[in-house]
Protein backbone atom coordinates (compact mmCIF):
# COMPACT_ATOMS: atom_id res chain seq x y z
CA UNK A 1 0.00 0.00 0.00
CA UNK A 2 2.84 2.37 0.82
CA UNK A 3 4.50 1.74 -2.53
CA UNK A 4 1.17 2.27 -4.29
CA UNK A 5 0.74 5.64 -2.57
CA UNK A 6 4.30 6.60 -3.54
CA UNK A 7 3.46 5.79 -7.17
CA UNK A 8 0.21 7.79 -7.04
CA UNK A 9 2.03 10.75 -5.48
CA UNK A 10 4.71 10.56 -8.19
CA UNK A 11 2.04 10.71 -10.89
CA UNK A 12 0.37 13.73 -9.27
CA UNK A 13 3.69 15.51 -8.72
CA UNK A 14 4.92 14.87 -12.26
CA UNK A 15 1.72 16.02 -13.95
CA UNK A 16 1.06 18.97 -11.63
CA UNK A 17 4.52 20.32 -12.44
CA UNK A 18 3.63 20.24 -16.14
CA UNK A 19 0.74 22.63 -15.46
CA UNK A 20 2.47 24.87 -12.90
CA UNK A 21 6.17 24.94 -13.67
CA UNK A 22 6.29 25.15 -17.48
CA UNK A 23 5.69 28.69 -18.69
CA UNK A 24 5.44 27.79 -22.39
CA UNK A 25 1.67 27.25 -22.74
CA UNK A 26 1.90 25.21 -25.94
CA UNK A 27 4.52 22.90 -24.45
CA UNK A 28 2.54 22.50 -21.22
CA UNK A 29 -0.60 21.62 -23.18
CA UNK A 30 1.30 19.12 -25.32
CA UNK A 31 2.77 17.43 -22.25
CA UNK A 32 -0.62 17.09 -20.54
CA UNK A 33 -1.97 15.56 -23.76
CA UNK A 34 1.04 13.23 -23.83
CA UNK A 35 0.27 12.15 -20.27
CA UNK A 36 -3.32 11.38 -21.25
CA UNK A 37 -1.96 9.18 -24.05
CA UNK A 38 0.42 7.57 -21.56
CA UNK A 39 -2.50 6.71 -19.25
CA UNK A 40 -4.28 5.07 -22.19
CA UNK A 41 -1.13 3.10 -22.96
CA UNK A 42 -0.73 2.14 -19.30
CA UNK A 43 -4.24 0.69 -19.09
CA UNK A 44 -3.72 -1.03 -22.44
CA UNK A 45 -0.70 -2.82 -20.95
CA UNK A 46 2.01 -0.76 -22.65
CA UNK A 47 3.42 1.72 -20.10
CA UNK A 48 6.42 3.78 -21.15
CA UNK A 49 7.16 6.32 -18.41
CA UNK A 50 8.88 5.16 -15.16
CA UNK A 51 5.93 6.49 -13.12
CA UNK A 52 3.54 4.48 -15.28
CA UNK A 53 5.58 1.34 -14.66
CA UNK A 54 5.31 2.02 -10.92
CA UNK A 55 1.52 2.25 -11.26
CA UNK A 56 1.09 -1.12 -13.00
CA UNK A 57 0.91 -3.21 -9.82
CA UNK A 58 -1.30 -0.77 -7.84
CA UNK A 59 -3.77 -0.59 -10.73
CA UNK A 60 -3.98 -4.36 -10.94
CA UNK A 61 -4.05 -4.98 -7.19
CA UNK A 62 -6.49 -2.25 -6.15
CA UNK A 63 -8.60 -1.87 -9.30
CA UNK A 64 -7.74 1.80 -9.82
CA UNK A 65 -9.90 3.52 -12.41
CA UNK A 66 -8.48 4.97 -15.63
CA UNK A 67 -11.13 7.70 -15.65
CA UNK A 68 -9.88 9.10 -12.33
CA UNK A 69 -6.35 9.49 -13.70
CA UNK A 70 -7.71 11.23 -16.79
CA UNK A 71 -9.89 13.50 -14.66
CA UNK A 72 -6.82 14.56 -12.65
CA UNK A 73 -5.21 15.58 -15.93
CA UNK A 74 -8.36 17.53 -16.82
CA UNK A 75 -7.94 19.52 -13.62
CA UNK A 76 -4.34 20.35 -14.44
CA UNK A 77 -5.41 21.41 -17.93
CA UNK A 78 -7.92 23.78 -16.30
CA UNK A 79 -5.00 25.33 -14.41
CA UNK A 80 -2.84 25.58 -17.50
CA UNK A 81 -5.51 26.95 -19.82
CA UNK A 82 -6.49 29.95 -17.71
CA UNK A 83 -9.93 28.54 -16.91
CA UNK A 84 -9.31 29.20 -13.22
CA UNK A 85 -9.59 32.97 -13.48
CA UNK A 86 -12.85 33.76 -11.67
CA UNK A 87 -14.47 30.36 -12.43
CA UNK A 88 -18.18 29.78 -11.99
CA UNK A 89 -19.28 27.78 -8.97
CA UNK A 90 -19.87 24.80 -11.25
CA UNK A 91 -16.39 25.12 -12.75
CA UNK A 92 -14.85 25.41 -9.30
CA UNK A 93 -16.66 22.29 -8.13
CA UNK A 94 -15.44 20.39 -11.19
CA UNK A 95 -11.90 21.63 -10.62
CA UNK A 96 -11.93 20.55 -6.96
CA UNK A 97 -13.25 17.16 -8.02
CA UNK A 98 -10.49 16.69 -10.60
CA UNK A 99 -7.44 17.83 -8.64
CA UNK A 100 -8.43 16.73 -5.12
CA UNK A 101 -11.40 14.37 -4.99
CA UNK A 102 -10.04 12.05 -7.69
CA UNK A 103 -6.80 11.69 -5.75
CA UNK A 104 -8.84 10.87 -2.67
CA UNK A 105 -10.97 8.34 -4.52
CA UNK A 106 -7.84 6.57 -5.78
CA UNK A 107 -6.27 6.73 -2.32
CA UNK A 108 -9.18 5.10 -0.49
CA UNK A 109 -9.06 2.19 -2.94
CA UNK A 110 -5.44 1.70 -1.94
CA UNK A 111 -6.23 2.06 1.78
CA UNK A 112 -9.02 -0.51 1.46
CA UNK A 113 -12.53 -0.17 2.87
CA UNK A 114 -15.74 -2.11 3.42
CA UNK A 115 -18.40 0.57 3.79
CA UNK A 116 -20.04 1.91 0.62
CA UNK A 117 -20.00 5.35 2.28
CA UNK A 118 -16.24 5.76 1.94
CA UNK A 119 -16.19 7.16 -1.63
CA UNK A 120 -18.64 9.83 -0.46
CA UNK A 121 -16.31 10.56 2.45
CA UNK A 122 -13.42 10.97 0.00
CA UNK A 123 -15.45 13.30 -2.21
CA UNK A 124 -16.41 15.65 0.61
CA UNK A 125 -12.93 15.64 2.12
CA UNK A 126 -11.32 16.37 -1.24
CA UNK A 127 -13.55 19.40 -1.73
CA UNK A 128 -12.83 20.60 1.81
CA UNK A 129 -9.07 20.27 1.35
CA UNK A 130 -8.99 22.07 -1.99
CA UNK A 131 -11.24 24.93 -0.88
CA UNK A 132 -9.00 25.40 2.16
CA UNK A 133 -5.95 25.47 -0.10
CA UNK A 134 -7.60 28.11 -2.26
CA UNK A 135 -8.17 30.31 0.78
CA UNK A 136 -4.56 29.91 1.90
CA UNK A 137 -3.18 30.76 -1.53
CA UNK A 138 -5.22 33.72 -2.77
CA UNK A 139 -2.21 36.05 -2.92
CA UNK A 140 0.17 33.42 -4.28
CA UNK A 141 -2.31 32.38 -6.97
CA UNK A 142 -2.87 36.01 -7.94
CA UNK A 143 0.84 36.31 -8.72
CA UNK A 144 0.34 33.48 -11.24
CA UNK A 145 -2.60 35.25 -12.83
CA UNK A 146 -5.24 33.07 -11.20
CA UNK A 147 -8.29 33.82 -9.05
CA UNK A 148 -9.98 30.64 -7.87
CA UNK A 149 -12.72 32.53 -6.03
CA UNK A 150 -16.01 31.90 -7.88
CA UNK A 151 -17.54 34.50 -10.16
CA UNK A 152 -20.97 34.40 -8.54
CA UNK A 153 -19.56 35.25 -5.11
CA UNK A 154 -17.26 37.93 -6.53
CA UNK A 155 -20.25 39.52 -8.30
CA UNK A 156 -22.09 39.86 -4.98
CA UNK A 157 -19.27 42.18 -3.89
CA UNK A 158 -19.10 43.92 -7.30
CA UNK A 159 -15.78 42.22 -7.99
CA UNK A 160 -16.81 40.26 -11.06
CA UNK A 161 -14.15 42.00 -13.18
CA UNK A 162 -11.40 42.17 -10.58
CA UNK A 163 -7.94 41.37 -11.94
CA UNK A 164 -5.37 39.15 -10.18
CA UNK A 165 -3.13 42.10 -9.36
CA UNK A 166 -6.08 43.80 -7.61
CA UNK A 167 -7.67 40.90 -5.72
CA UNK A 168 -5.56 40.99 -2.55
CA UNK A 169 -6.59 44.54 -1.62
CA UNK A 170 -10.05 44.57 -3.23
CA UNK A 171 -12.80 45.78 -0.86
CA UNK A 172 -15.13 42.90 -0.04
CA UNK A 173 -12.75 40.06 -0.89
CA UNK A 174 -12.85 38.91 2.73
CA UNK A 175 -16.62 38.41 2.41
CA UNK A 176 -16.08 36.29 -0.69
CA UNK A 177 -13.49 34.21 1.15
CA UNK A 178 -15.86 33.83 4.11
CA UNK A 179 -18.44 32.25 1.79
CA UNK A 180 -15.82 29.91 0.36
CA UNK A 181 -14.80 29.10 3.92
CA UNK A 182 -18.40 28.20 4.73
CA UNK A 183 -18.42 25.89 1.72
CA UNK A 184 -15.27 24.19 3.00
CA UNK A 185 -16.72 23.91 6.50
CA UNK A 186 -19.85 22.19 5.18
CA UNK A 187 -17.70 19.72 3.29
CA UNK A 188 -15.74 18.86 6.42
CA UNK A 189 -19.03 18.25 8.25
CA UNK A 190 -20.38 16.07 5.43
CA UNK A 191 -17.14 14.07 5.41
CA UNK A 192 -17.50 13.43 9.14
CA UNK A 193 -21.10 12.32 8.70
CA UNK A 194 -20.08 9.93 5.91
CA UNK A 195 -17.33 8.26 7.97
CA UNK A 196 -18.46 5.06 9.72
CA UNK A 197 -16.58 4.48 12.96
CA UNK A 198 -15.70 1.00 11.71
CA UNK A 199 -13.57 2.54 8.94
CA UNK A 200 -11.52 4.93 11.06
CA UNK A 201 -8.43 2.73 11.18
CA UNK A 202 -8.40 2.14 7.42
CA UNK A 203 -8.96 5.83 6.69
CA UNK A 204 -6.32 6.95 9.19
CA UNK A 205 -4.09 8.71 6.57
CA UNK A 206 -7.03 10.81 5.37
CA UNK A 207 -8.07 11.61 8.93
CA UNK A 208 -4.54 12.69 9.80
CA UNK A 209 -4.59 15.09 6.85
CA UNK A 210 -7.94 16.43 8.04
CA UNK A 211 -6.33 16.98 11.43
CA UNK A 212 -4.04 19.55 9.80
CA UNK A 213 -6.34 21.07 7.19
CA UNK A 214 -9.21 21.89 9.54
CA UNK A 215 -6.95 23.96 11.82
CA UNK A 216 -5.79 25.86 8.73
CA UNK A 217 -9.40 26.75 8.01
CA UNK A 218 -9.92 27.65 11.69
CA UNK A 219 -6.90 29.99 11.60
CA UNK A 220 -8.02 31.63 8.35
CA UNK A 221 -11.49 32.19 9.81
CA UNK A 222 -10.06 33.57 13.05
CA UNK A 223 -8.07 36.06 10.97
CA UNK A 224 -11.23 37.38 9.36
CA UNK A 225 -10.46 35.72 6.01
CA UNK A 226 -7.92 38.43 5.20
CA UNK A 227 -5.74 37.69 2.16
CA UNK A 228 -3.31 40.62 2.36
CA UNK A 229 -1.10 39.12 5.05
CA UNK A 230 1.47 36.32 5.12
CA UNK A 231 0.36 32.83 4.08
CA UNK A 232 -0.99 30.83 7.01
CA UNK A 233 1.62 28.34 8.20
CA UNK A 234 2.11 26.08 11.19
CA UNK A 235 5.49 25.18 12.64
CA UNK A 236 6.78 21.62 12.84
CA UNK A 237 5.88 21.28 16.52
CA UNK A 238 2.35 22.56 15.89
CA UNK A 239 1.87 20.17 12.98
CA UNK A 240 3.19 17.25 15.02
CA UNK A 241 0.76 18.10 17.81
CA UNK A 242 -2.13 18.21 15.33
CA UNK A 243 -1.17 14.88 13.80
CA UNK A 244 -0.84 13.21 17.19
CA UNK A 245 -4.21 14.59 18.26
CA UNK A 246 -5.81 13.34 15.05
CA UNK A 247 -4.11 9.97 15.44
CA UNK A 248 -5.51 9.53 18.94
CA UNK A 249 -9.01 10.17 17.57
CA UNK A 250 -8.62 7.23 15.18
CA UNK A 251 -7.75 4.70 17.91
Amino acid sequence: RREAMFALYAFCRETDDVADEIEDSALSSALIKAWAEEIEALFAGHPNHPVSHALVTPIERYGLSKSLFLDILEGFEMDRSGAMLRPTLAELERYCYCVACCVGLLSVEIFGYRSSAIPNFALHLGHAFQLTNILRDVAEDAERGRIYLPAELLAKQELENVMPEEIVYAPGVEKVCAEVGAMARRRFVEASLAMPSSERRRMRPALLMRGVYQPYLDRIEAGGFRVDGPRIKFGKVQKLSMVVSALLRTL
